[in-house]
């Protein structure tokens, strides 16, 4: 991941409503990315007053932040917004001996 560190630093981030969220990252890769599957439900609830929804910013560590309590992995979200699978972003990915994928970070990086 070392390699792929710098391009996929969040530069740029901005709410679109509708739990829809505009990123670009330093490699210039852009667009909106849904977030709707995770608006409404536990600590995302607090999306649904748009004030919080649209307080998103870049934090620490490249996350994507609203407040305090809620940030996610901005590796995840290149993901979601590339269609690259995680092997494909991580070619030294490796499987477990069962077969599956060992995944990277998740979405969800850190709930307070």
């Amino acid at each position: 991941m070392d390699a792929n560190a710098e391009l996929v630093r969040p530069v740029e981030v901005r709410a679109r409503g509708h739990y829809r969220i505009w990123i670009r990252f330093a490699d210039n890769v852009a667009g909106d990315v849904d977030l709707s599957d995770l608006g409404g439900h536990g600590v995302f609830a607090a999306w649904d007053d748009p004030a919080v929804f649209a307080s998103v910013r870049i934090g620490p560590a490249r996350a994507i932040c609203w407040g305090d309590n809620i940030d996610l992995c901005a590796d995840a979200l290149y993901l979601r917004l590339t269609g690259t699978s995680p092997e494909d972003y991580l070619p030294g990915l490796r499987r477990t001996t069962s077969g599956t994928r060992q995944d990277p970070a998740p979405l969800v990086s850190r709930i307070g």
